[in-house]
């Protein structure tokens, strides 16, 4: 089966995927789609209960507002989709899509010097798919038949975003593992996929134990505390470490969270610098009081047992459901498709990957990233970068050299480890707005958003700062 052939490929349709599309469009990318929608973590990682920890107008795309942006409710995961499902039709880009196609492997076609990297790294000119010959083909498997569909692009936009479809699982010891216990074991991804009675119906009068510290945690608890309402109803268990990343952005929480434990070992910017901030729901602390939550702080390994989970200090905890709410291995999920010598450069002893702009790495070429740098607002990162990425590839400026690129990576890595202790994520937020700035001035752009220099000095900044028209 002959290669389809196109300029252009994006391989997601989330966040990411959606932004890159809008600003490709002019390329008539084709956008390979796992699933059979939009949405990526919002359709496939979300609970019932699930909201958007911002507000609406600070969860926007610059030229596309939310009819309700000054509704100060927070969105639920519904109401997102909806808002990208909107978007997406408003643009046209979902012409593009072809759904219920997972990309299974990637494989390198262009000019095997650039894979030299010890001898001559290659410096980027431009890199405008224009016009050119294949550098990357692309194994298509479609609505899970046996047959591979390849395709072949110039160049490659990497969507597939770093929660999702692979999850983070502990490691046991032998024999001390899921298998040996008698309840129920699962991934916070497996809970995802249930419906609401079915999720209730695991649930209910059950004695559940949630395994992690993070916002999936925090829902997760909740929800479990509302299914065991009543005398039948029994508490869920939250387990986490020593060292907390629960956080609460109002202050107001501080006394709750020492009441329970919760009060984290580390101040208040380290979460924020490291994009760990967790806005609780409404009903956590009062389920707390009711005695519907309670919390095992662990400073210890811990296993599983036949009827629940165990801890090197000798304690136990019974349990007839236990869900580990422990996060996504969104970097396994990205190598197991990307080939050597490629794979290899997404390693770091930071465990950040180096992309430059939050985009593209420098010696991997004719392909970019969008959706693996976090900040305040994951949705106008991904926009502003895929604005840029446009732009570059329209060749409307110039690339540094490769030693630049790399220098410039490094030293937002050394920011971080200097603003947190959690830095093993590229996260921006402590210098987000710096970050942009850059950004415009390198596209052609200026850096005053605004239009007057009272606004530029004491307004703050929104996703709609960001309209071409500037």
């Amino acid at each position: 089966m002959a290669p389809i052939v196109s300029k252009l490929g994006i391989i997601g349709a989330g966040v990411s995927g959606i932004a890159a599309a809008k600003q490709l469009a002019h390329y008539n990318p084709i956008i390979l789609e796992a699933s059979d929608s939009i949405g990526g973590v919002w359709r496939h990682c979300s609970y019932n209960s699930t909201k958007l920890q911002s507000h609406r107008c600070d969860y926007e795309f610059s030229d596309f507002p939310w009819p309700d942006r000054d509704n100060t409710d927070y969105p639920s995961y519904l109401e997102i989709l909806d808002y990208l499902k909107s978007y997406a039709e408003h643009f046209d880009v979902l012409k593009f899509i072809r759904f219920n196609s997972k990309v299974v492997e990637v494989r390198f076609v262009g000019d095997r010097e650039t894979t030299d990297f010890d001898v001559k790294p290659v410096e980027y000119q431009s890199l405008s798919p224009a016009g050119g010959q294949p550098v990357w083909e692309v194994a298509v498997q479609t609505n899970d038949s046996e047959t591979i569909q390849w395709y072949a692009f110039e160049f490659i936009v990497v969507c597939i975003g770093k929660y999702g479809d692979t999850p983070q699982i502990p490691e046991f010891p032998l024999n001390k593992g899921p298998e040996v216990f008698q309840g129920q074991a699962l991934h916070t991804l497996d809970y995802c996929k249930l419906d609401k009675d079915a999720a209730s119906e695991l649930l209910k009068d059950k004695e559940v134990v949630v395994v992690g510290y993070k916002k999936s945690a925090i829902d997760l608890a909740v929800e479990c505390a509302e299914a065991n309402q009543g005398p039948e109803g029994k508490p869920c268990t939250m387990v986490r470490h020593a060292v907390s990343k629960f956080i609460e952005s109002y202050l107001l929480w501080k006394m709750p969270l020492e009441k329970y434990g919760l009060k984290p070992d580390h101040p208040f910017e380290e979460d924020y610098a490291s994009c760990q901030m967790a806005i609780m729901p409404e009903n956590f602390f009062s389920e707390a009081d009711k005695g519907k939550i309670v919390f095992k702080r662990s400073t210890s390994k811990w296993w599983f047992s036949a009827d629940g989970i165990e801890f090197d200090d000798n304690t136990k905890i019974k349990a007839d459901v236990v869900v580990l709410a422990t996060g996504y291995d969104g970097k396994k999920k990205l190598k197991s498709i990307l080939p050597e010598p490629f794979r290899s450069l997404l390693e770091c002893p930071s465990g950040i990957i180096p992309l430059y702009r939050g985009t593209i790495h420098p010696l991997i070429p004719n392909m970019a990233f969008v959706g693996y740098l976090e900040s305040v607002s994951n949705l106008h990162s991904s926009e502003l970068r895929s604005i840029w990425l446009a732009r570059l590839l329209d060749d409307k400026f110039k690339l540094p050299s490769v030693q630049k690129m790399l220098e410039q990576t490094s030293k937002e890595v050394e920011i971080s480890k200097k603003t947190t202790r959690f830095y093993r994520r590229h996260c921006i937020s402590t210098f987000s707005i710096n970050h942009s700035d850059e950004i415009c001035e390198e596209m052609g752009w200026t850096s005053w958003r605004k239009n007057t220099w009272l606004a530029e000095a004491f307004s703050p900044y929104g996703s709609q700062d960001y309209l071409n028209k500037h």
